[in-house]
This record gives structure tokens, C-alpha cells and sequence, in this order.
């Protein structure tokens, strides 16, 4: 029987860890520098219908026109993040979406957000691995600025995270919640 070795980023979406010496990983950094140039050239523009092309390139999807990005916005990859309809993406932003990010529509993202689905292990022997974790941000929802949502985390219908906020687990649907580890403040 032939084993087929299945893809990077097909395998960084499923959740599996790649080790530093992985034979694919130089892949990543491939793909990275390509987004790289299409995001200088989005970074550089001013007009909203020219950026919401150039994300669309970037990550592979049709961008909503009612969806509006306020560049800079930073990506690694791209080709992991889905953006729904009516979003709004303030200035400063990082999206490292190796892991996954699905941001659905009418989600406001305040400026200095970052959404970083991937990781490295706390080991030391290990720590160049590359731990994914899917990020997903439900409808309505409202990221406060320089808030960070790290791997594998959920964020609730309708929830408003913090300014400033670092969260680390799952966010239920209608709450506040903010601090560092975000913790829930009140229902809405």
C-alpha cells in the first residue's frame, strides 16, 4: 500500500502539531512571504473596494462589500481565514491563521486585535514545533482593542471582549468579558 503524505496546511487545520524538522514546513515560510507581497500591496492602497480585493486574494474567499478593512492589517498565511459578511477590521491588526480563523458576519474587530491561531509548546526541547488551534468568532461579535485571542478559542454569539483582553479558553455567547486571562464580567 502507498501512504500519501498529506498536505501542511491540511494537517495544521486538522489540529496536528509540526515538528520544527517536519519536510514540509519550509512551505510555510514559502507561503507566507507570497502573502507577504500582496499585503504590501493592501497595506499601500486607500481605496476600500482595491483592499477588499487584495484580501480576497489573499485569503482565497470573495470579501463582502459591506465588509470593511482599515489597513494595516497583518496575515501569515491567509488562505486559513474566513470573513463573513458586514465585518469591520479597525488598523493594526494581526491574523496568524495557520491553526484556522473564522470571523462570521456583523463581527466588529477594534484596532491592534490579534487573532493567533497557532502556538509553540512550553517545552523547551520541543518549542519550535508549531501548535494550531482553530480560532472562532461568532456573529456579533465585538473584539475591544489590543485584545489577543490565542489558539483553539471560541468567542460567543453577540459576546464583547475587553480592551486589552488575553483570552485563552472559550467565551460563551452574550457575556462581557475581559482581563488578563479573560474571565466573563456580566451577561449582556
Amino acid at each position: 500500500m502507498i501512504m500519501k503524505t498529506q498536505d501542511i496546511f491540511e494537517r495544521l487545520t486538522e489540529g496536528e502539531t509540526i515538528p520544527a524538522d517536519d519536510p514540509q514546513a519550509i512551505r510555510m515560510r514559502e507561503a507566507s512571504f507570497e502573502t507577504k507581497k500582496l499585503l504590501i500591496r493592501m497595506n499601500g492602497s486607500s481605496d476600500p473596494a482595491e483592499i477588499r480585493e487584495f484580501l480576497g486574494q489573499i485569503t482565497g474567499i470573495c470579501i463582502d462589500e459591506n465588509t470593511t478593512i482599515f489597513t494595516p492589517l497583518y496575515i501569515n498565511y491567509g488562505k486559513n481565514t474566513k470573513i463573513g459578511k458586514n465585518v469591520f477590521i479597525n488598523f493594526g491588526c494581526t491574523f496568524l491563521d495557520l491553526g484556522g480563523i473564522t470571523i462570521e458576519d456583523h463581527v466588529l474587530i477594534a484596532p491592534n486585535v490579534s487573532l493567533l491561531s497557532e502556538g509553540h509548546p512550553v517545552s523547551s526541547v520541543s518549542r519550535h514545533s508549531l501548535v494550531p488551534g482553530r480560532i472562532h468568532i461568532k456573529k456579533n461579535a465585538w473584539i475591544g482593542a489590543n485584545a489577543t485571542i490565542l489558539p483553539g478559542v471560541t468567542i460567543g454569539e453577540n459576546t464583547v471582549i475587553a480592551a486589552g483582553a488575553v483570552v485563552t479558553k472559550d467565551i460563551p455567547d452574550n457575556v462581557i468579558a475581559g482581563g488578563i486571562p479573560a474571565k466573563i464580567i456580566k451577561p449582556i
